[in-house]
């Protein structure tokens, strides 16, 4: 069984390693951050995260709205305009295919986190705020967890 990589990881493995470094470094600072805080504060940096989008949101935001911005244009004012949402959908096909298009460097420089990333600041102050003491260590009880939602 062949695993693919997830959106998350491609979206790393095609962003400078100083870009993910940053990216990870940030992520470190507000779990430090949070880690004196309480538990209301740190409810509210979840529910934070909860609405803060991901690269592959802006990313789909963006090339809808350049490509009907472009076939608007094309309609009303000028078929040259044709050529943008053709250049933007070749963009996100790309992104599809390969983890990697033109603005990617470009959002990820301006800090915008992949849904792995987001999730793994989410997770790291659930468990500060203790919303992960009831689950179980015993790996037997585990296994009859995950049978019983099977």
């Amino acid at each position: 069984m062949v695993i693919s990589p997830t959106e998350g990881d491609r979206v790393r493995a095609n962003t400078a390693a100083e870009v993910n470094r940053r990216v990870d470094e940030q992520i470190e600072r507000n779990i430090r951050h949070y880690s004196g805080q309480t538990k209301e504060e740190i409810y509210r940096r979840i529910q934070d995260l909860d609405q803060e989008w991901d690269i592959e949101r802006v990313l789909e935001t963006m090339a809808s709205s350049l490509s009907l911005s472009g076939i608007v244009l094309g309609a009303t004012v000028d078929r040259k305009w044709f050529l943008v949402p053709t250049i933007v959908l070749s963009f996100l096909l790309m992104h599809a295919i390969q983890g990697w298009c033109p603005p990617l460097p470009i959002l990820r420089s301006l800090g915008i986190r992949t849904r792995e990333e987001i999730d793994r600041e989410r997770y790291a102050l659930k468990a500060l705020a203790g919303d992960f003491a009831g689950i179980s260590k015993d790996p037997s009880r585990a296994e009859q967890t995950l049978a019983a939602v099977k």
